[in-house]
């Protein structure tokens, strides 16, 4: 249950109703992450172009291994909203039931290529570990099984996209849509 006031499409009006109808023109739904910022709509707009860039910009991460992180960071942080949202985004991809289920619980049981398990540790030791010292260590892991400096930083904004956003859903008492977030992008 949402722990703030959330102004939901009806009861929309100016602005807001502009941002509402423009993301369900354009995405075919309006997420709960999106509501959950219906007193501030100007910080829907940021946070959508935020995740464009981030998500769907030209990057040696393919869409898939941005979505894999976003699923161990969701994960790492017990965020079941963007697990969901995620993996189902995820599978679209891999096509595989149980390797998702296996990325959920423990990513080093799926035989990943080195690159991807790469990607899994940096995104879990990155979450877990903000008081970590030395992150020289997790980009020269990337670098080393062939990341260039530019996946390495698609990848940090990756992890630090979703650490931002999973705080604000857990935080804000963002509830998954009825269909467990199967049909909606965000």
């Amino acid at each position: 249950m949402s722990k703030i006031k959330i102004i939901q499409p009806e009861d929309a009006k100016g602005r807001l109703k502009e941002i509402y109808s423009q993301l369900l023109k354009t995405r075919g739904n309006i997420a709960e992450v999106h509501k959950i910022q219906s007193l501030r709509p100007e910080s829907i707009v940021k946070h959508m172009d935020l995740y464009m860039e981030i998500m769907y910009s030209k990057s040696e991460l393919s869409r898939a291994r941005r979505e894999m992180m976003a699923v161990v960071v969701s994960k790492t942080n017990n965020c079941n909203y963007c697990v969901a949202h995620h993996a189902s985004a995820l599978n679209k991809y891999w096509k595989d039931d149980k390797s998702i289920e296996d990325l959920k619980d423990n990513f080093l049981k799926l035989n990943l290529t080195s690159e991807d398990q790469a990607l899994c540790i940096f995104a879990k030791t990155l979450t877990k570990n903000q008081n970590i010292r030395d992150y020289e260590t997790l980009t020269d892991e990337l670098r080393e099984v062939g990341w260039s400096d530019e996946a390495i930083l698609d990848a940090a904004l990756v992890v630090s996209y979703f650490n931002f956003v999973n705080r604000m859903v857990l935080s804000l008492g963002v509830e998954l849509e009825k269909d467990n977030g199967e049909n909606y992008n965000y």
